[in-house]
C-alpha cells in the first residue's frame, strides 16, 4: 500500500448482521483502504449463552482478537481501537440463532 499522500476520503462507516446462526461473515478492506475499528457489539438475543469470536486476517494468518461467551440476552461491546490495510480481512462467528453483530469503523481511501 503507498503513502497517503492527502488525498481521498475519510468515512465514518459500520457492518450490521442481524440474526446471524453458526456462520462465518468475513469482510475485507478493499485496495488502497485503511479500516480504523472503532467499536464492535454483539448481542446475543437468543435463551442461551453463546459462543462466539472475533478474528482478524491479516494475509499470513489469522490472529485472534476476542474469544468468549456471551450470555443469554446480553450484549458484549468491544471498545479497543485497531488498524486494518488493504491486505486484511474481519471476520466474526456466533455459534446461535438470533445474534446480531455491529461494527463501527472509519474508512480512509487513499486509492490503489
Amino acid at each position: 500500500m503507498a503513502i497517503p499522500s492527502g488525498t481521498g476520503t475519510e468515512v465514518l462507516k459500520n457492518i450490521t448482521q442481524d440474526a446471524n446462526n453458526n456462520v462465518t461473515r468475513t469482510h475485507a478492506v478493499g485496495a488502497g483502504n485503511i479500516w480504523t475499528i472503532l467499536t464492535i457489539t454483539a448481542c446475543n438475543v437468543s435463551g442461551t449463552d453463546t459462543a462466539a469470536t472475533i478474528t482478524m486476517y491479516d494475509g499470513s494468518g489469522t490472529i485472534s482478537i476476542w474469544e468468549g461467551t456471551v450470555p443469554a440476552n446480553s450484549t458484549m461491546v468491544w471498545g479497543d481501537k485497531f488498524v486494518l490495510t488493504d491486505t486484511d480481512s474481519l471476520k466474526f462467528w456466533n455459534d446461535a440463532q438470533n445474534f446480531d453483530w455491529m461494527i463501527s469503523y472509519i474508512e480512509q481511501d487513499f486509492g490503489a
